[in-house]
């Protein structure tokens, strides 16, 4: 057993490292820069590339870029770089470009407070790109789930062709455990999936049964089109409204239907438990204390412990609150999320308590709002 004292963003880079990244571009923001600083340290010597871009908008274009040429690529920033990331974050949903993009949230709006955390992009990762499309963001709560949450978003890249966000947080982000990287469980690498050489290429061409296009890089042998509009299979721009229609159900469905098979979570029970906790991120950490102390005083409380935020895990929620009277939804913010619970569990009752001040969630708040609720 090898122990590290590693904060979540060095753990993002390894993670990143293990899963295949080899490109990193991306500009100085506070909480995100340790993902720079380690990036440089860990990728040249894999023969890997890390680049310091003159700003966001160069950074993310940088990796788009590497990415149609073939390499696992990603970027970090924090709220105000993922408001200058948009355009091209829409270009990769609509281009099927796979790309990772880590979110390290602090207090905002804007510019707001660089050394606090909360969790006020959720719902702008959700609607970060122009056309309204379907987005894969998974959550954090430790430094181990950085490592391997990170490992996943790369796999769910690649084999969505997409973007995929960690939406971590700087408390995640900046604070030392003590880990054993090789203990923690590592899914198999998944590569986009390469097309034939041998016959004509049409890169948006979808093969029957599949719902993801075959990959060839740009540069090679073959040519390759690639654009921002609407196209067609042939990669050219069309206007016809029939074919704009098919692409567009496809990129929405080709997440929605398969979000089952990367619903990551935690689920804790208590048998004949009337109340479910759920939340997310950092605050998952207090939760659990309360899930414990609850326990240990025999009072029955559920928690669920979200990890995929979107698209919607509908069937995890929906089978946690099977049983229990009433559900109490914590985040770090003003209610974001707690809008999809209500959506998703019509028949019960859902109690919110949000709180987005540059303060931690404490156990006590916890207990406070499952008592009041």
């Amino acid at each position: 057993m090898s122990q590290s004292l590693l904060e979540g963003n060095e753990a993002i880079a390894r993670g990143a490292v293990a899963a295949g990244c080899r490109f990193f571009a991306g500009y100085p923001i506070t909480p995100a820069t340790t993902i720079l600083s380690t990036m440089l340290t860990l990728l040249p010597p894999l023969g890997g590339t890390c680049l310091q871009g003159e700003d966001e908008i160069a950074s993310i274009g940088l990796c788009l870029g590497a990415s149609m040429a073939g390499l696992k690529v990603m970027t970090a920033t924090s709220g105000p770089g993922i408001s200058l990331y948009s355009e091209q974050i829409s270009f990769a949903v609509g281009s099927e470009i796979p790309i990772v993009i880590i979110d390290v949230q602090r207090l905002g709006p804007s510019t707001g407070s660089a050394t606090r955390g909360a969790d006020g992009d959720i719902n702008f990762l959700r609607w970060s790109n122009s056309g309204g499309l379907p987005v894969i963001v998974l959550a954090p709560v430790t430094v181990a789930d950085c490592f391997s949450l990170t490992m996943q978003a790369f796999n769910l890249a690649e084999k969505f062709r997409c973007p995929v966000f960690v939406a971590s947080n700087k408390e995640i982000a900046m604070t030392r455990e003590s880990i054993d990287i090789d203990a923690v469980d590592r899914p198999d690498i998944l590569h986009r999936r390469a097309a034939s050489s041998n016959r004509p290429f049409y890169p948006f061409e979808i093969k029957k049964g599949r719902s993801v296009p075959d990959f060839l890089p740009i540069g090679g042998e073959v040519v390759v089109r690639q654009t921002s509009s609407t196209h067609g299979a042939n990669g050219f721009i069309t206007t016809d409204p029939t074919e704009i229609a098919l692409t567009l159900q496809r990129l929405q469905t080709k997440l929605e239907t398969a979000v089952e098979s990367f619903s990551f979570h935690e689920s804790l029970e208590t048998p004949d438990a009337e109340t479910l906790i759920i939340t997310y991120g950092v605050t998952a950490r207090a939760a659990r204390a309360v899930y414990r102390e609850s326990r240990r005083d025999k009072i029955p409380v559920n928690l669920l412990i979200l990890k995929t935020l979107w698209p919607v895990p509908a069937g995890v929620i929906r089978r946690a609150a099977e049983g229990v009277r009433r559900v109490v939804v914590i985040e770090m913010n003003l209610g974001q999320y707690v809008r999809e619970i209500e959506r998703v569990l019509p028949g019960k009752s859902v109690y919110f308590y949000g709180q987005m001040d540059g303060r931690l969630i404490s156990p006590a708040v916890i207990r406070e709002a499952v008592a009041s609720g």
